[in-house]
């Protein structure tokens, strides 16, 4: 659901392509939407957040239940930790890519199968908890998980893992994209870090995994309402 007709477009066009996904309807209006979902169930619910009368975020407290999954799609990136409190599955950027698009298809078709316990011989990673990253020619696969935190060089992003430290070419805004939503924070300018390595927060800086990173005056209360947002006690 999106008011903005074109961007509504570009979704209906994506979904189109991606074989596993059946288009149920289209709404430029909240409540209609809201109407037709309580007498058609669906899986997932793609949904802008910035619209007249009825925003996203207060249209995805009237859904009947079991609710679908949601995935959110907005021009506005101040809405991402409000979002996850609902809990979206995903939160797409306008203007949203297609490989971004299909990203998030497949983690909620991975969202809806049937919770079974994993078996010596499964993987207990899912798909999207793995990265790809292109470095001299390869792409190699690290692990969501084992990712401490990236560093901003110019155009380059220099990634601190569990096997050690990669130099490759992308944007932190791409990284982002690929990453699981809330699990990880922007510090400072040239630093992004995994939460689940955070090990210690001062007035200035964070200690992730040994290492001591500044954190800027700009990312600040955004990277503290996360932490909070996470559970953790923050006082200063």
């Amino acid at each position: 659901m999106d008011d903005e007709p074109l961007a509504l477009n570009v979704l209906v066009e994506y979904c189109a392509q991606v074989p596993f996904l059946e288009l149920k309807g289209r709404f430029h209006e909240a409540l209609a939407a809201v109407e037709f979902l309580h007498e058609n169930p669906v899986d997932v619910l793609f949904l802008d957040i910035h619209m007249p009368r009825l925003s996203g975020l207060q249209l995805a407290q009237l859904l009947p239940q079991p609710a679908p999954r949601i995935i959110f799609t907005t021009a506005h990136a101040q809405y991402a930790a409000e979002s996850y409190e609902l809990p979206a599955l995903d939160y797409l950027l306008k203007p949203v890519r297609f490989e971004r698009f299909v990203q998030a298809a497949h983690r909620a078709q991975a969202a809806l199968r049937p919770t079974l316990a994993p078996t010596p011989t499964e993987p207990l990673e899912h798909a999207d908890e793995v990265l790809f990253i292109r470095q001299d020619s390869r792409l190699h696969r690290v692990p969501v998980a084992d990712l401490y935190y990236a560093e901003g060089q110019k155009e380059y992003l220099m990634l601190y893992t569990a096997a050690g430290r990669m130099l490759t070419l992308q944007s932190f805004r791409g990284l982002e994209e690929l990453l699981p939503p809330g699990r990880f924070a922007r510090i400072y300018r040239s630093y992004l870090i995994n939460l689940r390595h955070l090990e210690f927060v001062e007035r200035n800086r964070a200690q992730v995994h040994g290492t001591l990173l500044p954190i800027g005056e700009t990312y600040r209360e955004a990277f503290l309402e996360q932490l909070r947002f996470h559970g953790r006690a923050v006082k200063w």
